[in-house]
C-alpha cells in the first residue's frame, strides 16, 4: 500500500512541471498569436418586436377663474371619453376655486353636479387652502367632492416634478 502511495505521489510531482508549461506556452501562444473563436453561431431567429411600457397618462389641469370652468370639465369629459384610464386632477386657486365653494352656480345651474359627475370617473379635483384662507373661509366652504390641498401652485409644481403629470390650461 504504501508503494502505491509514493508511486502515486511520483507521479503527481512529474505531471506539476507538464502542466507548468503547457500553460506557459499556451499563454504565450496566446499573446503572439490570435486564436480562432471556437463558438458556434446561433442560428438566427427573428427578434419579436419589443414591447411599449404601459404608462398611465396623468395630466393635471389648473383653473384659476371660474369663468372657464365650465369648459375645463367639458375638456375634462372628452379626455376621458378618449383616454378613459386616464389620471386627472383638477386643481384651482384664486377666483378658479369659485366653482367649487357650496352653492356655486352660473347661468347654466349649479356645478355640483357635473363636478360630481367626473368624480365618480376618477378625477380629482384640489382647492388652494392659502386661496380659501386669503377669503377668510374655512374647509367647509368647499364642497365634498373637492379636497383641500395646502397651495394650488405648488400642487402643480409636485405633480408636475415629482409625480410626471403633464399640464394643460383650459
Amino acid at each position: 500500500m504504501q508503494s502505491i502511495m509514493i508511486a502515486a505521489l511520483f507521479a503527481a510531482m512529474l505531471a506539476a512541471p507538464v502542466a507548468q508549461a503547457v500553460d506557459s506556452a499556451s499563454t504565450t501562444a496566446t499573446k503572439t498569436a490570435p486564436q480562432k473563436s471556437t463558438t458556434l453561431k446561433a442560428k438566427k431567429t427573428k427578434a419579436a418586436p419589443p414591447q411599449e411600457a404601459v404608462v398611465q397618462e396623468k395630466v393635471v389641469y389648473h383653473v384659476n377663474d371660474a369663468s372657464v370652468a365650465r369648459v375645463a370639465m367639458r375638456n375634462i369629459d372628452n379626455h376621458l371619453n378618449a383616454s378613459p384610464d386616464a389620471k386627472i386632477v383638477v386643481v384651482t386657486h384664486g377666483k378658479g376655486i369659485d366653482f367649487l365653494l357650496n352653492g356655486a352656480q352660473d347661468d347654466k345651474g349649479p356645478y355640483e353636479p357635473q363636478v360630481a359627475g367626473l368624480k365618480n370617473r376618477g378625477v380629482t379635483f384640489d382647492v388652494c387652502r392659502n386661496t380659501l384662507k386669503g377669503r377668510n373661509l374655512d374647509d367647509g366652504a368647499v364642497i365634498m367632492e373637492a379636497q383641500v390641498v395646502p397651495s394650488g401652485v405648488a400642487e402643480i409644481g409636485k405633480l408636475q416634478a415629482r409625480e410626471g403629470y403633464v399640464y394643460l390650461k383650459p
